[in-house]
C-alpha cells in the first residue's frame, strides 16, 4: 500500500475515517493521563523522596522512559490503523505480536472493572459535599467511608460511571471523546487552579509547599529511582493500550513529537498543581500526609469541614476528581470498545453498550470487596479489589508497556517515518526503546513486584 493510500484508507474499528482534530487529541491524551493516582499518590512520594530533587528525577524519568514509550504507542497506533488487538499484526502479520496487543485490550478491560469503583467513589462524594451531607452527623469520616464502602452503594455509583462513560464512547471519536474532552479538560484546570489558590492562602501553608517542594538531595537513593521510574510510566497511561487506540485515530498530518511534548508539559503542569492543593491543606489542618485513597476520602474531609465554605471546596475537589476518573474511563473503555468494533463488527453503539454491561458485571466483585460483603475474602493477604489492581498496575501494564517498546524498537522497521523522527532524534529514540526503556521497565517490575530490594 502506497503512502498516500495509506493515509486516506478508513479506520477499520468504526467503518468510518473517525479522527480526532489536533487539538482535541492532545486535550483527549491528557484527559487519559490525567488519572486519580496523581492526585493523591505523586504528591506523597515526592515529599517523602525529597521534593524538588524528587520532582526533576521525575523529570528526567518521563524524558528517558516514558515519553519515548508514549512516542511509541501513538506511533503503532497510528501506523496500524487499528485496535489495539490488530495494530501490531496489521504492520508486521505476525500473529505472535498481535497477542501482546489482545493482551492490552484484556489488561484495559479488566482495570476499567475496577477503576468505575473508585470513580464511582468520587461522585458520590462530589454531591455528598456540595449537598453538605458529608459533613453532617459527626467527624469520623474513616468510619463515614467505611460505612458508605462496605453497603451496596457503591454499586450503584459504579454504574453511573460505566454509563457515563459508555454514552461518551457511543457517540464515536470526534462526537463523543473528543467533545467530551474539549468540555471537561478546561473545567478541569479552572477547578485545580481555583484549589490551588484556595490552599496556598490556607494558615502554615507554607509547611505544605516546603515539604512537597524544599529540594532534599540526601533522601533521594536507588528506591527514589525506581519510584520515580514507575510512576513516570504509570502517569502516562502506558501499557493498556490507550494510548495506542487513540494514535489510531490521529490525522497524518499531526505532529506525533510535538503531541507527545505536549502530553508530557500536561502531566507535568497536573503533577505540579495537585501537590500545591493537597500538601498547604493538610498541613495547614495537622493531618499526616498519607498515601492511597485514605487521604482523599478520609482525611481531607476533615479538612474540608474545618474550612469556611467546606462544602464548596470540598466539592470542587471531589469534582476534580470526577472529572479525573471519567476523562480516564473514557480512554480506558475506549480499548475494548475499539476492538469489539474491529473483531466482531459490531456498530458502536452495540459495542459500547455491551463492553459496558460486561465490564459492570465484572466490576461487582471488586466493589463488594473494600469493606462489603466479599471484604473478608482475602486470598494471600490481598481483597479482591487489591488483587485486581495488583496485577493489572504491576504485572500486566509493565509487561504491556515492554511489548510496545520492543515492538517498535526491534520488530517494525519504519517506526521512525511513521513518528515524523529522522537523524539524531530517531537514533536516540531506537537507543530509548531498544536498550534503556526495556531495563528499566524490567527493573520496575520486579522491584514492584517485591522480587528485587533496594
Amino acid at each position: 500500500m502506497s503512502s498516500k493510500q495509506h493515509e486516506s484508507a478508513p479506520n477499520t474499528q468504526s467503518g468510518t475515517a473517525e479522527r480526532f482534530t489536533a487539538t482535541g487529541f492532545i486535550l483527549a491524551a491528557i484527559g487519559s493521563s490525567v488519572g486519580l493516582g496523581n492526585m493523591w499518590k505523586f504528591p506523597y512520594i515526592t515529599g517523602k523522596h525529597g521534593g524538588a530533587a524528587f520532582f526533576l528525577l521525575f523529570i528526567i524519568c518521563l524524558i528517558v522512559v516514558g515519553l519515548p514509550i508514549l512516542l511509541a504507542e501513538m506511533t503503532v497506533g497510528r501506523g496500524g490503523r487499528g485496535s489495539a488487538g490488530t495494530a501490531f499484526y496489521n504492520l508486521t502479520k505476525n500473529k505472535y505480536w498481535s497477542a501482546f496487543g489482545v493482551f492490552s485490550v484484556v489488561t484495559a478491560f479488566i482495570i476499567m472493572s475496577y477503576y468505575a469503583v473508585v470513580a464511582g467513589w468520587t461522585l458520590h462524594y462530589t454531591v455528598e459535599s456540595f449537598t453538605g451531607l458529608l459533613f453532617q452527623n459527626g467527624t469520623d469520616y474513616k468510619l463515614k467511608f467505611v460505612s458508605f464502602a462496605s453497603g451496596y452503594t457503591p454499586i450503584l455509583w459504579q454504574a453511573v460511571v460505566m454509563v457515563i462513560t459508555g454514552l461518551v464512547l457511543a457517540k464515536g471519536v470526534s462526537g463523543g471523546i473528543e467533545k467530551f474532552n474539549k468540555i471537561l479538560i478546561p473545567g478541569f484546570l479552572i477547578i485545580l487552579i481555583v484549589l490551588m489558590f484556595r490552599a496556598l492562602t490556607l494558615p502554615g501553608a507554607s509547611t505544605g509547599v516546603a515539604f512537597f517542594l524544599k529540594p532534599d538531595f540526601s533522601k533521594l537513593d536507588a528506591e527514589s529511582a525506581l519510584i520515580a521510574l514507575g510512576h513516570a510510566f504509570f502517569s502516562l497511561s502506558l501499557g493498556m493500550g490507550c494510548m495506542l487506540t487513540y494514535g489510531s485515530y490521529v490525522d497524518k498530518r499531526q505532529s506525533l513529537g510535538t503531541a507527545t511534548l505536549a502530553i508530557g508539559i500536561g502531566d507535568l503542569i497536573y503533577a505540579l498543581i495537585a501537590g500545591l492543593v493537597i500538601f498547604p491543606t493538610v498541613f495547614s489542618f495537622g493531618l499526616e500526609p498519607g498515601e492511597g485513597v485514605g487521604l482523599a476520602f478520609m482525611a481531607l474531609p476533615a479538612a474540608f469541614s474545618q474550612m469556611p465554605f467546606g462544602f464548596f471546596f470540598g466539592g470542587l475537589f471531589f469534582a476534580l476528581l470526577a472529572i479525573a476518573a471519567l476523562t480516564s474511563a473514557v480512554s480506558i473503555l475506549e480499548v475494548p470498545v475499539a476492538f469489539a468494533i474491529e473483531k466482531w463488527k459490531w456498530s458502536r453503539h452495540k459495542a459500547a453498550i455491551c463492553v459496558s454491561a460486561v465490564c459492570f458485571v465484572i466490576g461487582i466483585p471488586s466493589a463488594l470487596s473494600v469493606g462489603g460483603v466479599l471484604g473478608g475474602f482475602t486470598p494471600g493477604g490481598k481483597s479482591i479489589f487489591d488483587w485486581v489492581d495488583f496485577l493489572t498496575a504491576y504485572v500486566m501494564m509493565p509487561l504491556g508497556g515492554l511489548a510496545v517498546t520492543l515492538f517498535t524498537g526491534y520488530a517494525w522497521k519504519r517506526a521512525g517515518e511513521e513518528a515524523g523522527l529522522k537523524g539524531a532524534g530517531y537514533r536516540l529514540w531506537m537507543i530509548a526503546l531498544r536498550y534503556v526503556a526495556p531495563v528499566l521497565i524490567i527493573l520496575i517490575f520486579l522491584y514492584s513486584i517485591g522480587l528485587i530490594r533496594v
